[in-house]
């Protein structure tokens, strides 16, 4: 990756684009650092930090900490990612989307124009719910309607600027526009991260047990993004072999080709999805006084990550892990379902001649892909389960806060990390074919 990242440096255009990219994303952090105006942000941290380990952690994440700062870009690219996921179930549901996706770049700018329409809807719905739940309670310097406007307007231009900064990054600069600014909101929360483990593990101890402390927290760092890299870089590949055709005076096809089925096929959706429903009745809980020693109140905290595997609350709370695992492993299955279709393939496949050896074309060839597929989504699912589950550990075990680099968010860094370097290697590999042409 270092030996991509110079061999970029070299090359003017790429090296553009890099120092395009940067700009962007330092105009980006610098809005991040604006509080918007007539908003408590004291209030906000103080109630945010009493919320530690739990339903908002992960947002927070995304946000790059812009959230409990209540700054400009307090939604940051949310909106965008809710509006992609729902658009590309959408396109899944209903045909006429479908079509509009199989229509090419037209397609696809279509598309692209109602992400863009959803997000600021979604960016609207999310600024007015969270100024007006909080604002009455103190969020808000003079809770008027007016002020309520003004904080909802501000932060929708908000995510619209973010999401128009993110396009600039993909058409201008390296490609992966909101990737990565995801990755880099994620990326700026590490510091405080790695204060938390020094204050819990190291601090005040002996300079061997530090020492011992900062050995055991690195290795189980390598060893989760070491992990982390197989699962999404991990696939299986199935054969596949055209036949021969007789066209005009000669013999065409025969080549032999594959296709490539990743580990893990669902990407980190499952997760994202089971942490939502789980988190959602928890989030809406915090707008209303709640009687946690209720039967309804035990429920909530069974939902809750800051209770499970938690000595200190009690362990039957940790029965809400296990529905989330189980939420993980369904979504895994049903995502993949909707993303990936077996019977689809294996038509196109027999209207181009191709099959698999060994298996005949049509139905054979659906219900052989369909078998290694359910093999490869149980096993990319329980990788997720292993990535998210290790960060639940720690922080029920040890009481540390929500780690922005374990869990979801490794899956994210990891991801996001492997395709933007794909991306710069066919950038430069592209280049290397003009040149040579053009010599």
């Amino acid at each position: 990756m270092l030996q991509t990242l110079r061999d970029a440096f070299r090359i003017k255009e790429i090296r553009n684009k890099l120092l395009y990219t940067c700009g962007i994303v330092l105009i980006f952090r610098l809005g991040c650092a604006l509080p918007a105006p007539g908003v408590n942000t004291a209030y906000f941290a103080a109630w945010f930090s009493s919320q530690a380990g739990d339903a908002f952690n992960f947002f927070n994440a995304v946000t790059g900490g812009s959230f409990s700062e209540l700054s400009v870009f307090a939604l940051s690219i949310s909106p965008y990612i809710t509006s992609s996921i729902i658009v590309q179930l959408l396109t899944i549901a209903i045909p006429k989307l479908e079509e509009m996706q199989k229509e090419g770049e037209d397609g696809k700018q279509k598309i692209n124009k109602l992400t863009r329409i959803l997000t600021v809807v979604l960016a609207v719905v999310q600024a007015a719910a969270m100024a007006i739940g909080f604002g009455g309670q103190g969020m808000i310097v003079n809770y008027t309607w007016y002020n309520v406007l003004v904080v909802v307007a501000t932060w929708t231009a908000g995510a619209s600027a973010i999401m128009w900064l993110g396009e600039r990054i993909t058409k201008n600069g390296i490609g992966n526009g909101i990737s990565i600014i995801l990755l880099v909101n994620i990326l700026s929360s590490i510091p405080n991260d790695f204060a938390k483990l020094y204050a819990v593990f190291m601090a005040g101890k002996s300079v061997l047990e530090a020492v011992v402390a900062a050995v055991i927290i690195l290795a189980v760092v390598l060893a989760m993004v070491v992990f982390t890299i197989y699962l999404q870089d991990g696939e299986r590949r199935i054969p596949v072999q055209y036949s021969q055709k007789m066209q005009g005076r000669r013999m065409v096809g025969g080549q032999s080709s594959n296709i490539p089925v990743k580990v893990n096929t669902a990407g980190v959706i499952p997760v994202i999805f089971a942490s939502s429903l789980m988190t959602t009745p928890v989030m809406i809980a915090q707008f209303f006084s709640v009687d946690y020693s209720s039967i309804g109140g035990k429920f909530l905290m069974t939902l809750s990550s800051n209770n499970w595997l938690n000595p200190r609350v009690g362990w039957g709370y940790s029965v809400g892990l296990v529905i989330y695992l189980a939420l993980i492993l369904m979504f895994a299955y049903f995502y993949t379902s909707i993303t990936f279709n077996p019977i689809e393939i294996a038509g196109n496949m027999k209207k181009q001649g191709g099959f698999v050896p060994g298996i005949r074309p049509g139905k054979p060839t659906s219900d052989y892909m369909n078998h290694i597929l359910n093999y490869l989504v149980f096993i990319g699912a329980v990788g997720l389960i292993i990535v998210a589950v290790v960060p639940i550990v720690i922080s029920g075990l040890f009481g540390i806060a929500a780690l922005s680099f374990f869990g979801t968010s490794l899956i994210i860094i990891v991801g996001v990390i492997l395709e933007t370097v794909k991306a710069m290697e066919s950038q430069m590999l592209v280049r290397n074919y003009k040149g040579f042409l053009n010599d």
